[in-house]
This record gives structure tokens, C-alpha cells and sequence, in this order.
């Protein structure tokens, strides 16, 4: 079912500080930044053994990222996504076993749909605090622009 991490997101106050953090402590380099316009924030993704490491800013005080420190009262992990070969067999049996599907805070939609990388859905049971995340990575001529999906 569970196949990998896909990335583990980690909210921050400042972008650019906390990018700084995790360069002089790390030894982080090759960072790339994104601005997400639907989700309203501003990213830096790397990646660590293989593991895509997301540092997330909300551009708005009641983005997902800042209410979640806001919430806890300081930066940290916000959730991790796993990848799945099936994300439909995925969600199927998350919820046969008592997890509730959440709508993305991006696009409000509940269920598998199409994301950049992947079909994603998001689970509303947290496990360990954390939102849950599943993505079933695109294979090629799968991408957000192509056709529907065939199950």
C-alpha cells in the first residue's frame, strides 16, 4: 500500500531565514523555490536521502502554514506525504479502517484529483499531530494536462 515518503513538509515564519538555517546547519544547497499561487505560499524544496524536504510560508496570516504555527506557537513539521502505487486502494482502505477524507486546502477538493507531481488526497484523521498526505506519482503521459485517468 505505503510505498515511500514522497516529501515531508515543515512550516516556517520566514522562507529565506529558515532556508539560511538549513543551509549553515545542513550543509543544504541546490534548493529550488516555488510560489504556489492556489495555495498561497512560497516554498523551498530539497532533497535529503532521497526525501524531498518542503520549507513552507503562507503569504497570509490565515494560510494553512502560518494558522498551523500560529495553532502550536512554533515552526515545524506540517505533514508528510506518502506515496502509494494505487491511491484509490490507498483511500479505500484508510477509510475502511476509520479515516476520514479531508478537502485539499488548495482547491477544497475531497478525494484523489490531480496535483502537480501526482493524484493526491488528504486524510482528516492526523496521524502523530501531522495532516496526512498520499500521492500516487505520476507515470509518464499522466501529467495534470493529460486526459482522465483510467482506472
Amino acid at each position: 500500500m505505503i510505498t515511500g515518503i514522497k516529501h515531508i513538509a515543515i512550516a516556517v515564519r520566514d522562507l529565506d531565514e529558515a532556508l539560511k538555517r538549513y543551509e549553515a546547519v545542513l550543509g543544504v544547497s541546490n534548493a529550488t523555490r516555488h510560489q504556489f499561487e492556489r495555495a498561497r505560499a512560497n516554498e523551498a524544496h530539497f532533497t535529503i536521502s532521497g526525501i524531498e524536504i518542503q520549507l513552507c510560508q503562507s503569504w497570509d496570516a490565515d494560510g494553512r502554514f502560518a494558522r498551523f504555527i500560529a495553532e502550536r506557537g512554533d515552526e515545524g513539521v506540517h505533514h508528510v506525504c506518502y506515496t502509494v502505487d494505487d491511491i484509490e486502494a490507498a483511500l479505500a482502505s484508510a477509510t475502511a479502517r476509520g479515516a476520514r477524507l479531508k478537502p485539499c486546502a488548495a482547491c477544497k477538493v475531497v478525494g484523489a484529483h490531480k496535483h502537480s507531481e501526482g493524484w493526491v488526497a488528504f486524510l482528516e484523521d492526523k496521524l502523530s499531530g501531522l495532516e496526512t498526505e498520499f500521492m500516487q506519482v505520476y507515470r509518464p503521459g499522466e501529467g495534470p494536462d493529460a486526459g482522465p485517468r483510467v482506472m
